[in-house]
């Protein structure tokens, strides 16, 4: 189901399962969905890159086979290329790894590619954003951090909206395709700001997942 695309006048929202009630995740994952969601953003974290520790590949799979919507799924983990072919097996349709986690990156977007797979970067908010350029012709996805990684609920750090600008100048000067995606404190009151900056995806945990209505939320992020 590799179909999910730029699409220029809609931004898509990815809630992020991590936010959600860890007891009904594959309930939780449909719900998001029947109420507008484009994808799910899966936090893949080992406790070594990140302080927590999330889900393996079984859960993983038990997540993609509840869902009709494509799985984005976001490796914080070291050395993410150990992982890689375990995830496209239990349904990863994106696959996005920490250039601060991997030495030859270059490598693991082919190989992501390779797999099938859409092939993702992800940096983090103190990362230069002079190490994407060369890697530009190979990704289907940036993903600019806009926390620290690592939990939920943390506040949007601002300097991202001029991040995702700079990649979205890169873009548009290079005529490359790759979506932009935004992970951390996004809000209905920066939503609009990212979006015009040049976002094709917010992720959104508890502005999703820790609201009353789910659907609410979604179309709050859209609007």
């Amino acid at each position: 189901m590799l179909t999910t695309e730029r699409d220029v006048d809609l931004v898509k929202i990815a809630p992020s399962i991590i936010a959600a009630d860890a007891g009904r995740l594959a309930e939780e994952a449909r719900a998001a969905v029947d109420s507008g969601a484009d994808m799910i953003h899966m936090d893949v974290m080992d406790g070594t890159f990140v302080p927590n520790i999330t889900f393996g590949p079984w859960i993983h799979k038990a997540i993609a086979d509840a869902v009709d919507v494509p799985l984005d799924t976001h490796l914080m983990v070291a050395d993410p290329d150990r992982y890689l072919e375990d995830y496209r097996q239990a349904g990863a349709e994106w696959l996005t790894v920490h250039i601060e986690a991997t030495i030859h990156v270059h490598r693991s977007l082919l190989r992501i590619r390779e797999l099938g797979a859409k092939a993702g970067v992800a940096l983090n908010p103190g990362t230069s954003l002079s190490v994407l350029e060369p890697l530009l012709p190979y990704l289907d996805q940036v993903l600019v951090m806009s926390v620290n990684p690592g939990f939920a609920g943390q506040a949007f750090i601002p300097e991202a909206v001029g991040r995702v600008e700079t990649v979205a100048g890169w873009r548009e000067q290079g005529g490359y395709n790759f979506v932009i995606s935004v992970d951390g404190g996004v809000g209905p009151g920066n939503a609009a700001q990212l979006r015009s900056a040049g976002a094709d995806f917010l992720v959104a945990g508890s502005s999703v997942y820790r609201q009353d209505d789910y659907a609410a939320a979604i179309n709050a992020l859209r609007s």
